[in-house]
This record gives structure tokens, sequence and C-alpha cells, in this order.
């Protein structure tokens, strides 16, 4: 078999005794990394701490990634001016928490036939948040209701960063603030 040393370095073609014998003398494993090929290579290593390694390395890449999360926001034509107000806030919330957001106009009896009053309100909508997203999906009516589609500018990791960053930095605001207000006062001299 072809063995590679502890640090990475070529040690050649050795036979099975031999190789587990280096092994033994390292005080490491001897893990066979390729074998399908010909001669089978195998290498020196702490097996355990491997393991650990690539463990942690996984780890490490699910914390940063990111699920796509569709929300749903749902407005009817006729929608009250601070309504709408209140449901803007939380699509841009969304967005900025880098999560797409479907909106749905319901329309109801006679709204039916105004298909344009539903069609300006989401053009409004997204006239008013495309700092933080685009329109993903044009607005299409889909029986009794109208759909659009917003996706954020941001990714969801760069989102989730940020968030990561803004917290850190509070914590860290609150522990001076207590750092401060537990040091004792100074107290006046005496004349």
């Amino acid at each position: 078999m072809r063995l590679v040393g502890p640090s990475g370095e070529q040690v050649g073609i050795v036979p099975l005794a031999k190789a587990l014998e280096l092994a033994q003398e390292y005080d490491l494993d001897l893990v066979e990394v390729a074998a399908n090929a010909r001669p089978p290579v195998c290498k020196l290593m702490d097996y355990g701490k491997y393991k650990y390694e690539s463990a942690m390395k996984a780890r490490e890449a699910r914390k940063n990634q990111a699920h796509t999360v569709i929300k749903e926001m749902k407005l009817r034509p006729k929608i009250d001016p601070h309504d709408y107000d209140t449901k803007k806030g939380h699509v841009v919330r969304f967005l900025k928490q880098g999560d797409k957001v479907k909106i749905t106009i319901m329309f109801r009896g006679r709204e039916q036939s105004r298909p344009e009053l539903g069609f300006r309100l989401l053009q409004r909508l997204a006239e008013d948040v495309e700092d933080l997203g685009f329109v993903e999906s044009n607005p299409k009516q889909d029986g009794r209701n109208m759909i659009m589609v917003l996706g954020p500018h941001k990714k969801k990791t760069e989102a989730m960063a940020e968030a990561r960053e803004a917290q850190a930095a509070r914590k860290a605001g609150r522990q001076q603030e207590q750092s401060a207000a537990d040091e004792p006062a100074e107290e006046p001299a005496e004349a």
C-alpha cells in the first residue's frame, strides 16, 4: 500500500505489516484514504481528532446555512391607510430578515370586476419597499386573488450575519453600561 505520513509527506509503498508498525510507533491510526487506487492509499492520523474536526466543520456549515422561507401577507383592495402601513411594516421586516414575501389581494363580490384596484395597490407596495426588495413575480390574477412575490436584495445569510453583529454590539453596550453602573461613585473629599 502507498503510505502518507502524519504531516502529509509521502512515505512510499510499504507492506501492511510495516504500515501497522509505523502507526504503533507514532501512536496514530492507519486510515485507508483511497481504497480503489492501485495500490490503495493509507494515511497515518489521529482518527478521533479527524472525526471531531470534520464534525465541527459540518456543524459550522449548517449554522451558516439559510433556509428559503416565503412569508405571506394578505390584503384587501379597500384597505384602510393605517392597516396598509401596518402590513407594509411587516413586509419591510420580512425583507430585512432576507425572506421572500408573497402578497395576496383577496377580492370579494363586486371587487372582482375591478382588478385594477388590486394591481395599483400591489404596485404602490412594491414602490414603497423597492429599497429593500424587488418584484420577483409580477402581479397576476388567480381566481378571486391577485398574487405578487417580492424578493429581498440581501441574501438570507447576509441578513443573519448582520443580525448577529447587531446583537453582539447591543450585548457589548449593555455590558459597558452595567460595568459603569457597578463602579462606586467618587466620594467628595473632606475639607
